[in-house]
C-alpha cells in the first residue's frame, strides 16, 4: 500500500510542477519543473480523471480487512478523497477534474489570479537559472490561459456557464492585471526586482516585458473576449441547481469540500439554530458592555463603523496593524504547551497579501510551509481597506490562520509520521473545522480574558460560519438569490456590503466549500465531548489534540476511528 501510495504521489508531482515548488522539491530530478506549469486543457482534465480511476482501482487490489492501526486510516483517507472525485466526474462533464468547482475562471479562481502570484511569492529566485526558469514559465502563461478559455468554450457548450455577476467580477480583475503598461506589470517588476537584488545579470526586465507584450496581455485579451461573448446570455441566478443535474452536483460538492452526506435540508436546520444561538450569547454580551441599541447585527454593524476601532488606511498603519498581530502570535505561543503535547518546528510570518490581487480575495488565508523546511508558514492579511479589519476582529483571524489554528494543523501534518501522500492530504472540512476549532480553543485558553471586544470578534465570526451554512444550502439547494443571501449575511452579522458582497460571490463559485467550516468544527467537538465522557479522569486535552493532529486531515468520517483508536489506548 505504501508503494502504491508513493507511485500516487510521484505520478500526482509529475502533473503538478506549480506544486513541485510550493514544496521546495523543485530541484535534482524535479529542476525540469522549475520552468513548467500544469496543464489546465480539457485534454489534461480528461487524464487527471482518469488517472483518479486507475488509482482507485489499483488502491482496490489492497484487502482492506487485512490492514489496522494508521495504515487502516491512511487506506480510508486516500480511498475517501479518489472515490470522491471519481463519483463526481462519472455525474458531471464540466468545471475540473471533481466538484465543488464548476467555472474554471470566475471572480475566485483562474490561472489569470493563480500565475502572477505564483510567480512573485513562490517561484524563488536565488540563480540565473531560477531567473531564466521564470521566464519560460511566463511564457508558458500564455498557453494555461488559452486552455481555461478552451475549457470554458467548452462547459458554455454543456450549460455550465457562470452568472452575470461572476462574468463581471472577473473581467473587471483581469482586466486590472491587464491595465499597466506591459514593462509596469507585476509580472515583469517581480523578476526585475528580484534579479537586481541578487546581482544576477541579464536583460531579464526587458525579456519579460516582451514576453507580456507579446504573449501573456493578447492571451488575457482572448480570455476577456470569450467571457464577454457570454454576457448577453448570461443569467442571474446564484446556484449550482441551474447546472446540468445541478441537484446532484451540489450534494457532490458537498461530499467533496465537507466530506458530509448529510442533507441540505439538515444543514441548512442546523445553520438556522446555530445563527439563533449565537445571537443570543453575543447580545448577552454586548449588553455587558453597555451596547443595547439595535439588533445585534445593527449593533456589529456600528462597531463596524466606530473609527476608533480602525488603523489608519495607509501604509505606516497596516505596518502597525501587522505589528500587533505578531503581538498575539506570541501571546498564544506562550500557552501553547499546556495544550498540545507535539508542536510545529517551522515558524509562522504575517505578510500582507500583494496589493496586484487583494481585491478579489477574502480576509485572509494561510500558505503551508515548504517540506524542505526553506520557507515558513505564512498567514497573509488582506489589507486593501483597514476599516473592513477593526481591531476588535484581528485576534480571532489570527487564530484561525495561524496558532492554533491552520500553521499548527498544517505543519504538524507536514512534520508528523505519515507518508508523503498523508502529509499532502487536504480535506477542507478538517483543515477549516481545526482552525474554526481553534478559534474556541483561544476562547479556553484564556485569551480573550481582558478583551470583551475581542471575544464579541470571536462569536461574530462563529456566527458567521453559521451564516454560512444557511447562505450556501440557501442559494444551491433552495434557490435563493444572490441579494437574499447578502441580505440575510448583512442583516444578522453587520458587516459591510462589500464584504458580504465578495464572500457571497465567494460561495456561488465554491459550492459546498463554506459548509466544510462549521461543519468540521462541530465534528472535533462532539469526538473532544466523547472521548471525555469514555476516559473521564484520564482524559487529557493534550492527547486529544496529539490524536486529531498527528494522523492528519482526514475525511470528517475517518475521526471517529481516530478517537475511538485514541480512546483505547488510554483506558
Amino acid at each position: 500500500m505504501n508503494h502504491l501510495f508513493d507511485a500516487f504521489v510521484e505520478a500526482g508531482l509529475d502533473r503538478s510542477p506549480e506544486q513541485v515548488t510550493i514544496l521546495g522539491l523543485d530541484t535534482g530530478k524535479r529542476a525540469a519543473q522549475k520552468s513548467q506549469l500544469t496543464d489546465r486543457s480539457l485534454a489534461g482534465i480528461a487524464r487527471d480523471r482518469a488517472r483518479n480511476a486507475e488509482e482507485l482501482a489499483q488502491l482496490k487490489t489492497i484487502d482492506r480487512n487485512t490492514l489496522s492501526g494508521m495504515a487502516a486510516i491512511n487506506y480510508d483517507v486516500v480511498h475517501y478523497g479518489l472515490a470522491a472525485s471519481v463519483t463526481a466526474a462519472s455525474h458531471h462533464n464540466y468545471g475540473g477534474a471533481s466538484a465543488g468547482i464548476p467555472y474554471v475562471v470566475s471572480n475566485f479562481g483562474g490561472a489569470y489570479q493563480d500565475i502572477p502570484d505564483f510567480l512573485d511569492s513562490q517561484h524563488r529566485i536565488e540563480s540565473k537559472a531560477d531567473a531564466d526558469a521564470y521566464l519560460t514559465r511566463l511564457t508558458a502563461f500564455e498557453t494555461v490561459l488559452d486552455q481555461e478559455t478552451e475549457v470554458m468554450r467548452h462547459d458554455a457548450g454543456v450549460g455550465a456557464s457562470p452568472p452575470d455577476f461572476v462574468l463581471s467580477r472577473a473581467l473587471s480583475l483581469i482586466g486590472t492585471l491587464r491595465a499597466p503598461a506591459a514593462d509596469k506589470s507585476t509580472l515583469v517588476s517581480s523578476i526585475a526586482r528580484r534579479v537586481k537584488e541578487k546581482d544576477i545579470a541579464g536583460k531579464y526586465a526587458e525579456d519579460a516585458t516582451r514576453i507580456v507584450t507579446e504573449k501573456v496581455y493578447p492571451a488575457l485579451d482572448r480570455q476577456m473576449a470569450f467571457l464577454k461573448s457570454l454576457q448577453p446570455k448570461a443569467v442571474h441566478d446564484a446556484g449550482v441547481w441551474r447546472l446540468p443535474d445541478g441537484e446532484q452536483y451540489y450534494r457532490d460538492s458537498l461530499a467533496q469540500w465537507a466530506t458530509t452526506d448529510r442533507t441540505p435540508d439538515d444543514i441548512h436546520k442546523a445553520g438556522l439554530q446555530l445563527v439563533d444561538d449565537f445571537t443570543t450569547r453575543l447580545d448577552t454580551l454586548m449588553r455587558s458592555q453597555g451596547m443595547t441599541h439595535g439588533t445585534v447585527g445593527e449593533r456589529l454593524r456600528a462597531m463596524y463603523d466606530d473609527t476608533k476601532y480602525r488603523y489608519p488606511n495607509n501604509d505606516e498603519g497596516k505596518e502597525k496593524l501587522i505589528a500587533h498581530l505578531n503581538v498575539l502570535l506570541a501571546k498564544v505561543r506562550a500557552k501553547l504547551p499546556a495544550y498540545f503535547g507535539v508542536l510545529p518546528k517551522a515558524d509562522v510570518t504575517i505578510k500582507r497579501i500583494p496589493k496586484a490581487i487583494e481585491e478579489g480575495q477574502a480576509g485572509g488565508y494561510y500558505q503551508d510551509p515548504s517540506l524542505d523546511g526553506s520557507r515558513p508558514g505564512i498567514y497573509y492579511i488582506n489589507l486593501r481597506n483597514t476599516a473592513e479589519v477593526p481591531s476588535w476582529t484581528l485576534p480571532t483571524l489570527t487564530y484561525h490562520e495561524a496558532i492554533p489554528g491552520h500553521h499548527l494543523q498544517g505543519t504538524i501534518q507536514h512534520e508528523a509520521d505519515l507518508p508523503l501522500i498523508r502529509k499532502l492530504s487536504f480535506f477542507s472540512a478538517y483543515i477549516e473545522g481545526w482552525a474554526l476549532y481553534a478559534e474556541q480553543l483561544a476562547d479556553e485558553m484564556g485569551l480573550y480574558e481582558d478583551d470583551p471586544l475581542g471575544k464579541i470578534g470571536y462569536l461574530h465570526d462563529a456566527m458567521f460560519r453559521a451564516v454560512r451554512l444557511v447562505v450556501d444550502i440557501g442559494m444551491h439547494a433552495k434557490h435563493w438569490s444572490r441579494e437574499q443571501a447578502i441580505k440575510y449575511y448583512v442583516d444578522k452579522l453587520g458587516d459591510q456590503e462589500a464584504s458580504a458582497v465578495t464572500e457571497v460571490e465567494r460561495y456561488c463559485v465554491w459550492p459546498g466549500q463554506a459548509c466544510s467550516y462549521m461543519l468540521g468544527k462541530l465534528d472535533f467537538l462532539r469526538l473532544r465531548d466523547h472521548a471525555k465522557a469514555a476516559l473521564g479522569p484520564r482524559f487529557d486535552i493534550r492527547d486529544y489534540h496529539d490524536a486529531v493532529l498527528l494522523c492528519g486531515a482526514t475525511p470528517l468520517s475517518t475521526l471517529d476511528p481516530v478517537v475511538d483508536r485514541y480512546i483505547k489506548s488510554k483506558a
